[in-house]
């Protein structure tokens, strides 16, 4: 069931990032991997800030911000 919950949430924090980020979404694929990747190093970025989110709200809120790092450092990498 967590399993569950984390694609989910993967999926839902993608498509946030998509759209906070102008670039719209990526498909459902494509949103699950910005989304889960994003749940890694948003939960990576917060334990190194010492910020802990608990619940499902903020384990959206984690995933979702960084999606928006990652998004952020994908078209920072394109540029180059």
């Amino acid at each position: 069931m967590n399993l569950l919950w984390f694609i989910l949430i993967g999926i839902a924090a993608g498509w946030l990032a998509g759209q906070i980020m102008k670039g719209g979404g990526f498909g459902l694929v494509g949103d699950l991997i910005v989304g889960v990747i994003g749940a890694l190093l948003g939960g990576y970025l917060f334990g190194l800030l010492g910020i802990a989110a608990g619940g499902l709200l903020g384990s959206l809120v984690t995933a979702t911000i960084g999606a928006i790092v990652l998004i952020a450092l994908l078209r920072l990498i394109r540029r180059a």
